[in-house]
């Protein structure tokens, strides 16, 4: 895309476009089953972690209180989630994946792989392990 040789070699600029390119295949694969990535990542951890409260939810993926907030009530609308009152501290909500959540997030799994290998596609099956540890060693 650069032409600009200032740039076109950093690693800071490639990983930049590299990154546009996967958030653009995923945004896309998503959004043709209707879903966000914030609505795959909040799946997932009440997938892995359970019953969670809209603060831990925000801890476990990293998302704003607020946008977790918006999002969970989305997935409550479309059945994927409960919400209910905690019964020890009824200020608090507690979240809980249905089994609608859980079905839809087995599908999701699959068009994550997929995108997965729409993005390493270029690369050899050596090459997309070196790529995942090296990336893994940068985080």
């Amino acid at each position: 895309m650069s032409g600009l040789r200032r740039v076109a070699a950093r690693p800071t600029w490639l990983l930049s476009r590299a990154n546009a390119r996967a958030q653009g295949l995923l945004a896309d694969a998503f959004g043709a089953e209707g879903i966000r990535g914030y609505h795959f990542r909040l799946l997932a951890a009440l997938d892995q972690y359970g019953p969670a409260s809209q603060a831990d939810l925000g801890r476990h993926t990293g998302i704003d209180r607020s946008d977790v907030v918006a999002a969970v009530n989305e997935l409550v609308e479309r059945g994927l989630a409960r919400r209910e009152h905690d019964q020890s501290d009824r200020r608090r909500n507690v979240i809980t994946l249905t089994t609608r959540g859980a079905d839809t997030l087995e599908r999701l799994d699959a068009v994550l792989d997929d995108v997965q290998n729409a993005v390493l596609a270029p690369l050899t099956s050596r090459e997309r392990e070196t790529l995942v540890r090296l990336l893994a060693k940068l985080t």
